[in-house]
């Protein structure tokens, strides 16, 4: 039996590490917010996210009328991309460092959220573990 192998823990373990990803862009970012000529990244893996809930066949969606939409994509790997074609600064630099802040908070409240349903997960583990005391 895997305990930690379940499509919760998967899509869970994907989540924290697309949040990763994104916290470590979002620093280079702000890190960089001075460098001539820099560029500002971003990342995209709501893909990859998409990609292990797909995989999963215990997440379907029932359709009721031919014109609803399915669920399903097209699943990627985590997309970084850059945007050459702006520039806010002098220098030909393009970080807008409100922007970067604001992303920052937000991805530190997503990662903080993944994190409180897999303590929750591993609360129930070690509830059934413990026969329910």
């Amino acid at each position: 039996m895997n305990l930690f192998g379940s499509a919760t823990f998967q899509v869970l373990e994907r989540g924290l590490n697309g949040a990763q990803i994104r916290q470590n862009a979002i620093s280079q970012n702000i890190a960089n917010a001075d460098t001539p000529n820099y560029k500002a990244k971003q990342v995209s893996f709501k893909h990859t996210l998409d990609e292990v809930m797909n995989n999963n066949h215990s997440l379907k969606a029932n359709r009721t009328n031919e014109r609803h939409l399915e669920f399903s994509g097209n699943p990627n790997d985590v997309m970084i991309q850059t945007n050459r074609q702006s520039v806010y600064n002098h220098n030909g630099n393009n970080v807008d460092i409100d922007f970067e802040m604001a992303e920052l908070a937000k991805n530190q409240i997503y990662y903080n959220a993944l994190i409180e349903r897999m303590n929750g997960r591993f609360s129930s583990l070690q509830t059934v573990i413990r026969g329910g005391n």
